[in-house]
């Protein structure tokens, strides 16, 4: 029987995607707020200004609100992606570590359901993190009576919302779990549909991806996979947003949940 993972190897793995989510969340953030904020616009009334695109949106943030603006939410947004990596990497092992029991090793299935498990999990832990994040970002200098950071947000929302409203976008989130088993399997079909195609034109029947498949072919297949699993989930994350943002002066949230979203997006286009 396969050997099961050691709690110092699990730990390893948390510690290094805690660092990886930490890198990215640095160097990606002000497109992450362009890409919030471009999420819940929907040409009606609505605290966030229009853009054109993105490198419009970005002269736009960095002239009207500076740096401040482009990095608003960085730090909910660096300690959710640096709890969320560490947490799955923690989680996805462990159940790995349960599924291994009695088995050699572990089918496509139970590493898909070892994933799904860890997705499901960290959203539920992050979930606030998120929530607080998104506001943050969404906030502009003429907004009324402004969260000053992320603490003053965290006490405003409890206060003023309750618990429950740390958890509004929750449903939409845990579909975009989906997102890693849509990329794993996008990224098995492609690699089935190559390997034939390759084989075909260099008439060998029998021979195996490594034969047939370069360093170029793969990356190819990492991002078109990639590409098809965002493409999938994105409209996820815009329901999500959209129920994330803060509610009217008056206390009144924009939607009232995910369907709602569907409906009001879809009536306004």
């Amino acid at each position: 029987m396969a050997a099961l993972p050691s709690a110092d190897w699990q730990w390893e793995n948390a510690v290094a995607g805690a660092a990886a989510g930490l890198a990215t969340v640095t160097f990606s953030h002000p497109l992450d707020v362009v890409r919030t904020r471009f999420q819940v616009y929907d040409g009606r009334i609505s605290n966030v200004p229009a853009y054109r695109n993105t490198p419009h949106a970005l002269y736009a943030i960095s002239r009207s609100e500076g740096f401040r603006g482009l990095y608003a939410g960085f730090y909910p947004a660096v300690l959710g992606s640096t709890i969320s990596w560490g947490l799955y990497f923690f989680f996805y092992s462990k159940a790995k570590q349960r599924y291994l029991r009695n088995r050699e090793e572990l089918s496509p299935g139970l590493h898909l359901a070892s994933a799904a498990e860890a997705g499901a999990l960290v959203c539920f832990c992050t979930n606030p993190l998120w929530l607080v994040k998104t506001r943050l970002q969404l906030q502009t200098p003429n907004q009324i009576r402004p969260y000053t950071g992320f603490h003053d947000a965290l006490r405003t929302i409890i206060k003023e919302e309750g618990w429950r409203a740390l958890y509004k976008g929750l449903m939409p989130g845990l579909f975009m779990v989906t997102h890693g088993a849509i990329q794993f399997t996008a990224y098995e079909e492609f690699r089935k549909f190559l390997v034939s195609s390759k084989a075909q034109e260099n008439e060998n029947t029998l021979a195996t991806a490594a034969d047939l498949l370069d360093s170029v072919d793969y990356a190819t297949l990492g991002a078109s996979s990639k590409l098809a699993a965002i493409l999938t989930t994105y409209p996820f994350q815009v329901v999500r947003s959209r129920l994330q943002q803060r509610p009217s002066t008056t206390g009144v949230p924009r939607y009232i949940d995910s369907w709602h979203v569907v409906k009001e997006t879809a009536r306004s286009g």
